[in-house]
């Protein structure tokens, strides 16, 4: 069964399910005697609640309840927290923004839940949010990133004054200010990175309950259950871990977004406690635009010092992150550590030093989207760094190269404590260069001249760190019949998680794919798990996986000695089967399963492991991005895009490659069409449906060439580095060089949309 093993490219076993229409997403989740919820939210960006009257609609026919924050305080009901512990640079704590469940006093945003209606149908419940009377007082609001830290902004809160969350910085900037001292030339740059919207195909959904046990069960479409047990038990409802039953079904996509712990999903626990029956509650589009989680928003200026050769001295990042009206489950790690650490990108920049000043604003939450700080960081790096090669003369493949860290320098710590374990950034760039025919492009660009359009070519290198964290626990185990049952804390979105798992137990155990069933998404029957983010789940879950596999053949030599009559230590597993060196003697993975079950049907085999790794895995690559730009009208096309990545150790080049391609269209979408935006007088999301936040499609895209250099990961144990975010991370960057190319400019704000092109083709 080795054409089903580690480095093979097989078709994804959950396809078929859920092309078919087999999957069970959240909405596909019916219980007896559900109740349906709508939420009221805020027309206003700032606000006084004077009071609110829910009387008309509790009096409606088919409404259950009608739920408001007073309900929500009375019943002891705690604020979502943020388990961001950054603080300012004075080494004080950073500013907290308690978020209700339901608004109390003040609504701060627009889509601010102020209230929830349960019904017997979601029909009924919508039709009751209309009944509801909310007084409202409308205060100043103020949704500009920078703008909000101002000293004539509007205050958001008494409690933190000048809306300012932190004050952080990290690096050397002593060393810094020496390096731009003695500098040849200082380059600078301004730039925005724009505010996006997640949109996964699927909304977010939950279904709150209460079992036969008089426990609470949140179903709910996540990228991990255990973080939100966890947080929900010891947060908010004040519970024991084990008293809340949190079950994630088929997800249809996440993008960071569905980490995190919203609103509704306390209060439809809530309100299946208060009432006895379970309460669903799906979003609808226009409420994820206006109450999901967003993602960037950054305003940040950025120095490079070079010396009379062009090589970096010192890197100096001054950033404004936007983090909404809350602070989200990790909003201020993701503005600060999370990204900054990654500036260094893949040079050998001597002395950085980066400041993050936090601000709050009358939006919606900021926190990872996918990621996580590294595109923030490596866009204005690559940016930066193009600029240099074309003020120096140098020129963007000559600026890269004379900087870049060299492969025999690994292990390498950069000026801002990261240790790269591997990696040849050269050679990545040199193969990319070859593939994209970087050389030729002049040729191309006159011809493009003779067709009334601009050519350009970009190019971006990346490195990001991933898979790191807290550990991961796998268990697997064996049946009678040689089925294997993989429990695992991590939960797929769509990346294709189960094909991984049952690749890795089908090189190990040698056995059929129809053989292997993995399970993910349920907090009674997987003992813990760290979800889907950062790109861990298979370099860190599939190590765990793999080190429970190798315990259950440990556990099936002893018994295959047995069957043989032999000694363990003369039994050799390999290929699916046990030998006895030096003879003929060998029995299956599946007979010597057999053998070991148990009379009462329990497991043949059952074994745990957990592993956790020491430092991050450090994905790194060269994106580089083709594109004509029509002069008359300011479209952009992309002609052609060319990815050479190293992911270390492959699994599944098939589902490396989804991932990649699917990072990309992310990326252009960013770079060329994405873009929340708020109304800066009444802070009001203009960009509320698809009509107005424009989308990549297929058409919008290139063929890809796609192309891998793997150095294995040191600090992993599989050799896996992690590839969810890749695309997402060197697509932005690559993209808006290629534009500076073409037009000839200093630089183009995200988006580059047409208008904002033609704006620039035609001055004034």
């Amino acid at each position: 069964m080795a054409k089903f093993g580690v480095g093979q490219p097989v078709s994804r076993v959950e396809d078929a399910r859920l092309v078919t229409g087999h999957g069970r997403y959240i909405d596909d989740i019916t219980l007896p005697g559900q109740l349906h919820a709508a939420v009221l939210r805020s027309p206003h960006a700032h606000a006084a609640i004077r009071a609110v009257d829910t009387s008309a609609a509790a009096r409606m026919p088919g409404v259950a309840a009608v739920i408001t924050a007073e309900d929500l305080q009375h019943a002891g009901i705690g604020d979502l927290p943020c388990l961001a512990r950054v603080r300012n640079r004075d080494g004080s704590p950073r500013a907290d923004a308690p978020r209700p469940a339901l608004a109390r006093e003040y609504v701060r945003f627009v889509g601010d839940p102020v209230a929830m209606v349960v019904a017997e149908s979601a029909a009924v419940a919508t039709d009751a949010l209309e009944r509801i009377d909310v007084d409202y007082a409308v205060l100043d609001a103020v949704t500009d990133t920078a703008g909000a830290l101002e000293p004539d902004a509007p205050q958001i809160r008494e409690a933190v004054p000048g809306n300012l969350c932190f004050d952080w910085e990290k690096g050397d900037a002593e060393a810094v200010e020496a390096a731009f001292r003695r500098a040849e030339r200082v380059v600078s740059l301004d730039l925005v990175n724009n505010r996006v919207v997640a949109s996964p195909m699927e909304t977010r959904g939950a279904i709150g309950a209460v079992d036969d046990r008089g426990r609470l069960v949140l179903h709910v479409s996540s990228q991990g259950a255990h973080l939100l047990r966890n947080l929900f038990a010891k947060h908010v409802f004040g519970i024991p871990a084990e008293e809340l039953h949190v079950v994630t079904p088929d997800v249809g996509g996440g993008f960071g977004m569905k980490i995190f712990a919203y609103p509704e999903y306390v209060l439809v626990l809530y309100a299946a406690r208060r009432l006895g029956r379970p309460v669903k509650w799906i979003g609808q589009r226009a409420e994820a635009f206006l109450g999901d989680v967003h993602g960037r928003d950054h305003v940040s200026h950025a120095d490079m010092a070079l010396d009379a050769e062009g090589r970096f001295l010192g890197l100096r990042v001054r950033t404004v992150a936007n983090l909404g009206a809350y602070l989200s489950n990790f909003g201020p790690f993701i503005a600060t550590d999370a990204g900054a650490a990654m500036l260094a990108g893949c040079y050998t920049t001597p002395a950085i030093h980066v400041s993050v000043r936090g601000a709050f604003t009358n939006t919606s939450p900021t926190d990872a989207y996918r990621g996580a700080g590294r595109p923030e960081a490596a866009y204005l790096l690559e940016r930066l760094v193009d600029k240099c090669g074309r003020e120096t003369g140098l020129g963007p493949v000559a600026i890269r190269r004379r900087n870049f860290i060299r492969a025999e320098q690994m292990p390498y710590t950069t000026a801002l404590g990261s240790t790269y374990d591997t990696g040849d950034f050269a050679r990545n760039m040199d193969d990319a260069l070859a593939l994209a025919d970087w050389d030729g492009v002049e040729a191309r660009r006159q011809a493009a001249r003779g067709r009334g359009r601009r050519r350009g070519i970009g190019m971006a290198t990346y490195i990001e760190a991933s898979a790191g964290g807290s550990p991961e626990a796998a268990r697997v185990q064996v049946d009678g019949a040689g089925g294997v049952t993989v429990f695992v804390g991590t939960q797929s979105n769509g990346q294709g998680h189960e094909t991984a798992f049952t690749q890795l137990v089908c090189e190990r155990f040698g056995v059929a794919p129809e053989q292997v069933r993995v399970v993910q998404g349920d907090t009674d029957r997987v003992a813990s798990g760290g979800g889907t983010m950062g790109s861990r789940s298979i370099p860190v879950g599939g190590a765990a996986v793999q080190g429970a596999a190798d315990r259950v053949i440990e556990a099936a030599t002893e018994r295959a000695a047995e069957m043989l009559e032999v000694a363990a230590a003369d039994v050799a597993f390999r290929d699916g089967r046990f030998r006895v060196a030096g003879t003929d003697l060998e029995r299956s993975f599946t007979e010597v399963a057999r053998f070991a079950a148990p009379a009462d049907g329990s497991a043949a085999f059952d074994e745990n492991a957990e592993w956790g790794p020491e430092r991050a895995t450090y994905p790194n690559g060269t994106h580089i991005c083709e594109l004509e730009v029509d002069a008359a009208t300011g479209g952009v096309e992309l002609l052609a895009y060319t990815v050479v990545d190293d992911f270390g150790t492959t699994l599944n080049p098939r589902l490396l490659e989804g991932q990649v391609h699917g990072g990309i269209a992310q990326g252009v979408g960013q770079a060329l069409m994405e873009h929340c935006v708020y109304d800066d007088d009444s802070g009001q999301l203009v960009t509320g449906s698809f009509m107005d936040y424009t989308m990549p499609r297929a058409a919008d895209l290139p063929p890809i060439a796609f192309r891998l250099n793997c150095v294995p990961s040191t600090t992993n144990a599989l050799g896996m580095k992690g590839a969810g975010e890749a695309g997402a991370i060197g697509a932005p960057p690559a993209v808006i060089n290629a534009l500076v190319d073409a037009l000839g400019v200093d630089h183009v704000d995200m988006p580059a949309t047409p208008l904002a092109l033609w704006r620039i083709l035609h001055p004034g």
